[in-house]
Formats: C-alpha cells, sequence, structure tokens
C-alpha cells in the first residue's frame, strides 16, 4: 500500500497478509483524487471513511491535509492497523471499531464526504445509500462514492450523478440535486 499524494507522497506501509481486505489500486485511488482535488479543497472536508479497511483512503485524504477523518471497520486488526499508521504519521484519523450499518444508524454527524469501500459481493450495499441518505447523513453539498464491482449497478439510486470505471474498480457518486 502506497501513499501517493500530500506530505506522505510515496510512502509505502506494510500491511500484514492476514487482514480480510482488497485495497483500492494505486490506478483507481489516484484517478479518484484528480476528481476529488478538481472538485473539493481537500483540506476543508469532513471525512467518512466506511468499510475502511486498512484505512488506504483515510491516510490519502489525511495526507492531503484534511483534519477530519472518521474511519470505521468492523475488523479489530484493520482499526489497529489504521490506528497505529495514523500515530506513526502525526495524521489525524480518528477510528472506530463497528459494524458499518449499526454506525450508519446510530450517527448524527453530518460529513461533506463520505467514501464506502464495502466488499464486492455484499448483497446489501443499497442499504448503505439509503441509510446515508435517510439518516441525513451528508451535507448538502456532499457527496457519496461507493466503491463496488462490476455486477453492481447503482445508476438508479437517487441521487445518482456519475460512475467512474477503472479496472475493477468502479465508483458511484451521488449528490443531493
Amino acid at each position: 500500500m502506497r501513499i501517493i499524494g500530500g506530505i506522505h507522497k510515496g510512502k509505502v506501509l506494510k500491511v500484514s497478509k492476514g487482514l480480510p481486505v482488497r485495497p483500492t489500486t494505486d490506478f483507481a485511488k489516484e484517478a479518484l483524487f484528480n476528481i476529488l482535488q478538481n472538485k473539493f479543497e481537500i483540506e476543508t472536508l469532513s471525512i467518512l471513511d466506511l468499510f475502511s479497511g486498512t484505512g488506504h483512503i483515510s491516510l490519502e485524504f489525511a495526507s492531503r491535509g484534511c483534519q477530519n477523518v472518521m474511519a470505521v471497520d468492523k475488523h479489530f486488526a484493520c482499526v489497529g492497523f489504521l490506528r497505529q499508521q495514523a500515530k506513526e504519521l502525526n495524521l489525524p484519523i480518528y477510528t472506530t471499531k463497528s459494524d458499518v450499518f449499526d454506525f450508519l444508524k446510530k450517527c448524527n454527524t453530518q460529513y461533506s464526504l463520505i467514501f464506502a469501500d464495502p466488499p464486492y459481493d455484499l448483497e446489501n450495499i443499497n442499504e448503505i445509500h439509503a441509510l446515508i441518505f435517510k439518516n441525513n447523513l451528508l451535507k448538502s453539498s456532499g457527496t457519496l462514492i461507493i466503491e463496488h464491482g462490476a455486477k453492481t449497478a447503482l445508476h438508479e439510486l437517487l441521487h445518482f450523478t456519475q460512475h467512474r470505471k477503472y479496472g475493477n474498480v468502479n465508483f458511484s457518486f451521488f449528490e443531493f440535486d
């Protein structure tokens, strides 16, 4: 895993092979951050990273100057890895060990950008979108991005704005009209 931008650009992080993750490819991550940097001032965003795994997206945002990053994952080892990396790199990432769906049901904070990278075979992937919009977790000018596999189609969900594909990685974007 590598941080591709910001103060820790080029930093390679060694990830234990036993972690249950499928990190976003550098190619897809770089394309995603090119889109985001052209649209937002990263430093001003409040980020919610769902199914954060090793935290590669959280680390990328924090390395680029974002001061408000919350990462949620249910796996103890993943949360521990991200906490350790954030501490070692002195990055402002807050972590919580929780089932994402339980977290979304209880959360009462609004975020300017929510990134979800669930397992590609997650059957109830649409529930992520439903809970975020039902519970008003996205600021009015905010964006929800769900990473998913090729077999998942999210374009019919409310507030869909665009779909981007980078190899096997797909991103669906949602914003208030």
